[in-house]
């Protein structure tokens, strides 16, 4: 399961990391040639986040459409 997100700042790129660190479960960001570890916000920076990305969280259904609403405001899907 994944889905995309489009992070316009690095206000945005806090936000998500914070998001993100909260969860229990590893948190992938990719845009479709490199993954990084969305908890990690120095390697969200080696992305081109003026693309969007795809979020691909390791988790069950239930913690993915928790995710999701809680990035709501960055998602594209």
């Amino acid at each position: 399961m994944e889905f995309r997100i489009q992070l316009r700042s690095a206000q945005d790129v806090q936000e998500f990391v914070s998001i993100a660190t909260r969860r229990s479960f590893p948190v992938r960001v990719s845009n479709h040639q490199h993954s990084v570890n969305g908890k990690n916000f120095m390697e969200m920076f080696s992305l081109d986040v003026s693309q969007p990305l795809w979020v691909c969280p390791e988790c069950d259904e239930a913690e993915y459409h928790l995710l999701k609403w809680d990035v709501g405001r960055f998602t594209l899907d």
